[in-house]
């Protein structure tokens, strides 16, 4: 039986993309997203409630909450959480 290498990875966001620029993306995205979902969920609104809240359909609050992180920019985002009365800040540290 051939013994199969296994690969380790720092992060899952490192798993799933081909470069470190693009896990760094992927990792922003979903704890931007992750954030608004939780002022989604705090509030109890509805998708639809939530839709008009942020600018967008329901269609993409339900995309955003099922955490379809590669259907949102980081820009797309921004706006989101800025529509919900939220200012987006970054922070960078040594990697």
């Amino acid at each position: 039986m051939k013994k199969r290498s296994v690969e380790k990875f720092e992060c899952v966001w490192a798993a799933l993309a081909d470069t470190p620029f693009e896990a760094a993306s992927l990792r922003t995205r979903a704890e931007l997203m992750q954030k608004i979902c939780a002022i989604i969920q705090m509030n109890k609104w509805t998708q639809v409630e939530a839709a008009t809240r942020c600018g967008v359909t329901q269609p993409r609050i339900n995309e955003l909450i099922r955490g379809r992180v590669s259907h949102f920019s980081l820009d797309a985002l921004v706006n989101i959480a800025t529509a919900l009365g939220q200012r987006v800040e970054l922070e960078l540290q040594a990697a």
